[in-house]
C-alpha cells in the first residue's frame, strides 16, 4: 500500500516520504480501515510517540496522522460493534501506525459509525478538534449553562469547535485572535471578540473558564481572569501559572465512541460547523506539508479522491 513515512524527527516535514509499506493486520480488538481522508495536525512530528513505542524504543519509519474516515475491511478477533463495509470515523492510537496510508489498523473502540450523508472529508476533520473541545470543556471544565468562557484562537480548527459548543450549552464566550480573524469568531458564535495583538485581555473581566491552545505569556495572563471556582483548561502542556482560587488542567484528547457520535448528529443537524483549509492527494500530500503560508483550518488528505 501507499504510505507517508517519517525517519528522522529533526527534518520535520520535509523527511517526510511516500512509500510502498505493507497492509496492516487486524490485531484483537482491531478492524482495518481502508482509508478515505486522513486529518494532519501540524505540531504532530514533535510528539515523543511518532518517533518511539511505549517502552521509549525508537519505532521508524512510522506512519503519522491520527484522524480518519473510511470503510471497515476486516476485522480481528473479538471484534465486536462494527463490520466489514461499514462507513467510520475517528482518532486512532498515538503509538501506532496512522492514517497517512491507504489502510490502518485501529482499534474499534476508537471509531465510531460515519453516517451516509457526511463526506468523507467532513468526517477526517472532525474527531481531534471535536473531541478535544468536548472533553476540555465538559470533562475538564465542567462547563454549565450561564458560565462565562475565553475560547483563545477561536477561529481555528480546535478554537471554533470550542467557541460552537459553548454557545450551544449556554454559555457567554469571549473568543480570541488576530484582529483578521474577528468576523470568523463572531460568525462562529462568539459574542465578544479580543484581538491579542491590539486589545487587553485583562478587559475582558473575571469568567468561569479558559480554555488555551498557546500557553506561555497568554495562558499566564489568562490564569489572572479566572473567578473563584473557574477552570484554566490548556492542550499546550503543563500550565505554568494557576488560577489563584481555582483549577488549571493539562490534556491529552483521547477517542470515544460516544462523544464522536454527538459531533457527528451536531454537524449533520447544523449546530456544528467543521473548519477545512487545504485538501490535498495522498500523492501530493508531501508538497502540501512543506509549503511555508501561513495555513487555515484543517488539512485533510483524500486517500481516495
Amino acid at each position: 500500500m501507499k504510505a507517508i513515512v517519517v525517519t528522522d524527527q529533526a527534518a520535520g516535514t520535509a523527511g517526510m516520504k511516500l512509500v510502498e509499506r505493507p497492509e496492516p493486520q487486524a490485531a484483537i480488538n482491531d478492524v482495518v480501515v481502508q482509508v478515505q481522508a486522513s486529518g494532519f495536525t501540524w505540531d504532530e512530528l514533535t510528539w515523543p510517540p511518532t518517533w518511539t513505542d511505549r517502552r521509549d524504543r525508537d519505532r521508524t519509519p512510522s506512519i503519522p496522522g491520527h484522524e480518519l474516515a473510511g470503510v471497515v475491511t476486516a476485522l480481528g478477533y473479538g471484534t465486536t460493534g462494527l463490520s466489514v463495509g461499514q462507513r467510520v470515523f475517528g482518532l486512532t492510537d498515538w503509538y501506532r501506525d496512522g492514517t497517512l496510508a491507504e489502510y490502518v489498523a485501529v482499534e474499534a473502540r476508537n471509531l465510531a459509525p460515519l453516517p451516509g450523508d457526511v463526506d468523507f472529508t467532513v468526517g477526517a476533520s472532525l474527531p481531534m478538534p471535536g473531541l478535544t473541545a468536548w472533553q476540555g470543556l465538559f470533562e475538564h471544565g465542567r462547563l454549565q449553562a450561564g458560565q462565562s468562557v475565553i475560547a483563545h484562537g477561536a477561529a481555528g480548527v480546535v478554537g471554533s469547535m470550542v467557541t460552537q459548543l459553548a454557545r450551544e450549552f449556554g454559555a457567554y464566550v469571549v473568543g480570541t485572535g488576530r484582529a483578521a480573524d474577528r468576523q470568523a469568531v463572531l460568525d462562529f458564535g462568539a459574542q465578544e471578540f479580543v484581538d491579542l495583538e491590539n486589545d487587553a485581555l485583562e478587559d475582558v473581566g473575571p469568567v468561569d473558564l479558559v480554555f488555551d491552545i498557546f500557553g506561555g505569556d497568554i495562558a499566564k495572563r489568562s490564569a489572572r481572569l479566572i473567578r473563584a471556582g473557574g477552570t484554566l483548561v490548556t492542550i499546550a502542556g503543563p500550565a505554568e501559572a494557576r488560577p489563584a482560587n481555582g483549577l488549571a488542567v493539562d490534556f491529552v484528547v483521547e477517542s470515544d465512541r460516544v462523544q464522536l457520535s454527538e459531533i457527528v448528529r451536531r454537524v449533520r443537524d447544523g449546530r456544528l460547523r467543521t473548519s477545512i483549509g487545504t485538501i490535498s492527494t495522498l500523492d501530493d500530500a508531501v508538497a502540501t506539508f512543506n509549503r511555508t503560508e501561513r495555513r487555515k483550518g484543517k488539512t485533510i488528505i483524500r486517500v481516495r479522491p
